[in-house]
């Protein structure tokens, strides 16, 4: 897709902005089953606020600076018919290989994701909590474009990577590898910045972020209810209108610099999906007491089986795309604990757990999962602080150069992070089993039951294998 297309026309931001905002990259039709289901959203938006250089007044008028490009794919071939189509498969296979990376190595990735979820997911006080490492990833790497000196130093250092240019090509490749937009699939890693009028931008830079970050950038007047609506309309557009009220809550005042959105919108449908006949109600036992859910049910299918010390798992695949891990602690276990555990955390985060982990075996599994729509908003930035970022939410010691080439106070001063997961019997986005503890020599039976009865651990992966989304479900009838 090309951005000129996309931003043709965007001028006035009362006007043509904000009509314009489904216009903007990313916001393609996405396939819709007869209900929608089986979506995965989150958001994080990032502001950045300093009000030295900034001055009153202005014009309302805001545009594009920098324009992403997005991949096109060819559609899923047998989306309407099981029929083969030979020319219509070569052309989807050859988008497909076109969006393939080698990511390497991708211990730091898993040392992020790791460190950053035992931060985040922990102290739930019995509530559920949602959390997108790889979204979390995106928008730091894109800090981190914006920044130098110590600023950044802290960024890469928590990131793992030891050069500002191994940083853009490795998250260049990561959102590459993460990237699926075929009608079948739609995995979609979405990024903007939205500047005052008043800065004086680096052009360079905006346009570093547009090729390897796929961001693109608007300038306008900061504190007006337009552009706080431009920027609403964006973030809810990206993310499916699964975050609307978390989107609503975000507004951009008159001493705003820049701010900085990142979402991730990802939707499949089961590899196997579960018959709605076999849906009933079943009790879930949270912390606070028994709840009755609807459960979803699929009795002696063939599957992985995993286990560890601490905690059994198992895995439902998506149809052309990753799977749903699902990661039972051991009776009378938490989940959070279990985030404490290093071998829980090891194959929580292990890129290929067929090949990296060594106990499993093929079972019959007869499957308990709750239906369920879990949702949370997190403010990272005293967790980000505990994982060494400081200097950017210090106006002394930040230091914003590569961004406007001056060095004013500026400072970081808040960070949202929303994230939202859904399942039914048709798709899923994030889910979660209750299974019974078994001994970590494995089951001796051929056949196991999965209640998914009380609070459990997820992980959602794509196509690279990464972790798209983790989360805690202490609750699955509400947040």
């Amino acid at each position: 897709m090309n951005a000129n297309d996309i931003f043709h026309g965007i001028t006035d931001i009362r006007d043509d902005l904000i009509d314009g905002a489904e216009k903007i990259p990313g916001n393609r039709k996405r396939w819709l089953p007869k209900r929608w289901l089986g979506v995965v959203a989150a958001a994080l938006a990032v502001v950045i606020l300093g009000g030295i250089f900034l001055r009153p007044g202005g014009e309302s008028t805001a545009y594009a600076i920098a324009q992403a490009e997005y991949p096109e794919m060819a559609p899923y071939p047998f989306l309407e018919s099981d029929e083969y189509d030979e020319a219509a498969f070569d052309a989807w296979n050859d988008s497909v290989m076109n969006q393939r990376r080698n990511l390497g190595d991708t211990s730091s990735l898993q040392s992020f994701f790791a460190r950053s979820a035992q931060t985040f997911l922990t102290g739930t006080e019995g509530e559920n909590r949602v959390y997108s490492p790889l979204n979390v990833y995106m928008a730091l790497s894109m800090l981190a474009q914006l920044t130098d000196g110590e600023s950044q130093n802290q960024i890469l250092t928590l990131l793992g990577s030891d050069s500002m240019d191994a940083l853009r090509k490795q998250a260049s490749d990561v959102w590459n590898a993460n990237y699926w937009n075929d009608g079948s699939v739609t995995s979609i890693l979405a990024s903007s910045l939205w500047l005052n009028q008043d800065l004086k931008f680096n052009q360079d830079t905006m346009d570093t972020l547009a090729q390897n970050f796929y961001a693109s950038s608007y300038q306008g007047k900061m504190g007006t209810e337009s552009i706080n609506k431009a920027f609403q309309d964006w973030l809810d557009e990206q993310t499916g209108g699964l975050l609307k009220e978390q989107a609503q809550d975000i507004k951009l005042d008159s001493s705003t610099v820049l701010a900085l959105a990142s979402t991730v919108y990802f939707q499949a449908r089961w590899y196997s999906q579960f018959s709605e006949e076999n849906t009933s109600p079943q009790i879930f036992h949270s912390q606070n007491g028994d709840l009755e859910t609807e459960f979803m049910h699929d009795w002696g299918s063939a599957d992985h089986y995993f286990w560890g010390d601490r905690f059994t798992a198992l895995h439902q695949p998506f149809d052309n795309s990753g799977a749903m891990w699902f990661i039972l602690p051991e009776d009378g276990m938490t989940p959070e604990e279990l985030l404490t555990d290093p071998e829980t955390v090891e194959f929580l985060f292990a890129k290929d757990k067929y090949s990296e982990w060594k106990n499993w075996m093929w079972l019959f599994v007869n499957k308990a999962i709750p239906k369920f729509d879990v949702c949370s908003q997190l403010d990272l930035r005293e967790g980000l602080e505990n994982l060494g970022i400081t200097d950017v939410f210090d106006p002394v010691r930040s230091d914003f150069t590569p961004m406007t080439g001056n060095r004013e106070e500026i400072a970081l001063t808040k960070v949202d992070h929303a994230a939202r997961v859904v399942i039914d019997e048709e798709g899923c986005t994030a889910t979660a089993f209750t299974a019974m503890a078994l001994a970590a020599g494995g089951p001796e039976d051929k056949e196991v039951d999965f209640v998914l009865d009380r609070p459990f651990l997820f992980c959602i992966t794509g196509k690279s294998g990464l972790p798209l989304f983790l989360g805690v479900v202490n609750n699955p009838v509400g947040n």
